[in-house]
């Protein structure tokens, strides 16, 4: 039950990220390391590439694939 409730919840903010961002683009201001490595607008490619990583690691919470990544290849890293 946890797990569809993280999977809607992370849908209903990335939605929200994606259709607002030019509001959020608004709050956040200029992020100087996006414009400066994504050129000019890359504060806003950088708001939507979060909106689609949190869609995208809710999806794989929900779906049980981030909790083997930790288990199988990233265990080394985290000395699980």
């Amino acid at each position: 039950m946890l797990k569809f409730i993280v999977l809607i919840l992370g849908t209903a903010v990335s939605l929200a990220i994606l259709k607002f961002r030019l509001e959020v683009k608004n709050m956040l201001g200029d992020i100087a390391f996006a414009e400066k490595y994504f050129g000019t607008g890359g504060t806003h490619f950088l708001v939507i590439i979060i909106g689609i990583v949190i869609f995208v690691f809710s999806l794989m919470y929900a779906t049980g694939t981030l909790q083997s990544l930790f288990k199988g290849p990233l265990a080394l890293l985290f000395g699980l």
